[in-house]
């Protein structure tokens, strides 16, 4: 009877081992189909982009219509098995925080790169460490004169230059109210030209026109033609020829101690009509040089 009744649990006990098995070996397959499909998105995702995801898709109509749209990524459907076809998934937004803090939305817009803040330059397209870079260069001294300049700046790639060069704006320094460390900064100007520039403007009453810098001591063309397209001349107040005292005619450049005695005189003695700087150089009164310099500049008319 003990014996019987042993036989009788054997087939139970291999139905039991037989389902457990089974069990296990769906589960294995299930698992096996699951690693393929992530390796394979894995290096779909790698091979282009390190942040660009790429999905597969076996169904044949969406191969067909996805085909169309990107011919060139469709793929040739291997022998025995369905075909595929990749093309772009959306990104996730964790991808897309993570790429616009790498690479910030660029926008293009004039800025002065002498002035622009680090906030505008992300704006720009710029990274938070090349912004610092160039308020960094500015900080001790640097300065962009020209377009070229920031060209010039190791952060600024080419391409980027190409897209932001219509929207630099570097403003020219007006000499007339320039102070001596806007001056400095022009290059070629130091300290002592600085200081030759202000004293000459005030004597001169104002600039009235850029060439008059080359009428400084020892600043010769050379000098000049280093930053003429850098600078300009608003326009000065008159200079008062024909009603300043002999005292303030005697402080222009272009009038002699003598000469400003001999204008006081011709004033008194001639008639109106003949108050011009050619009726002054006939006279003999201006030497041919302070002539042509008084020529340059802005006077007062007759009153």
């Amino acid at each position: 009877m003990e014996e019987g009744k042993k036989k009788s649990k054997s087939p139970n006990a291999s139905f039991v081992t037989g389902a457990i098995a089974l069990v296990f070996l769906i589960i294995g397959y299930q698992a096996a189909l699951f690693i393929h499909k992530a390796a394979v998105l894995r290096i779909a995702a790698n091979r282009d982009r390190p942040d660009t995801v790429y999905v597969y898709v076996n169904d044949r109509d969406t191969l067909a219509t996805a085909s169309l749209r990107e011919p060139a990524r469709a793929n040739a459907p291997e022998r025995g098995s369905p075909p595929s076809v990749r093309h772009n998934a959306p990104h996730s937004p964790e991808i897309l925080k993570v790429r616009e803090k790498l690479e910030p939305p660029r926008e293009s817009f004039r800025f002065n790169p002498n002035t622009v803040s680090v906030e505008d330059l992300r704006r720009l397209g710029f990274s938070q460490k090349q912004a610092q870079s160039i308020l960094n260069y500015r900080a001790k001294g640097g300065r962009f004169h020209r377009k070229e300049d920031f060209a010039k700046s190791y952060v600024v790639a080419d391409s980027v230059y190409a897209r932001l060069e219509p929207y630099i704006e570097i403003p020219r320094l007006d000499i007339n109210t320039a102070d001596s460390t806007a001056l400095v900064a022009l290059p070629g100007i130091g300290p002592f030209f600085a200081r030759k520039i202000i004293e000459y403007r005030e004597r001169l009453k104002g600039y009235s026109s850029t060439g008059q810098l080359m009428e400084i001591w020892n600043f010769d063309r050379e000098k000049y033609d280093k930053i003429a397209d850098l600078v300009f001349c608003s326009e000065p107040e008159p200079f008062g020829l024909w009603t300043l005292p002999e005292a303030d005619l005697a402080r222009h450049p272009h009038i002699s101690k003598a000469e400003a005695h001999s204008i006081v005189l011709y004033r008194e003695h001639q008639p109106r009509e003949t108050w011009t700087l050619e009726g002054l150089h006939k006279a003999g009164i201006l030497s041919e040089d302070h002539f042509t310099g008084l020529q340059r500049c802005r006077l007062a008319p007759v009153q």
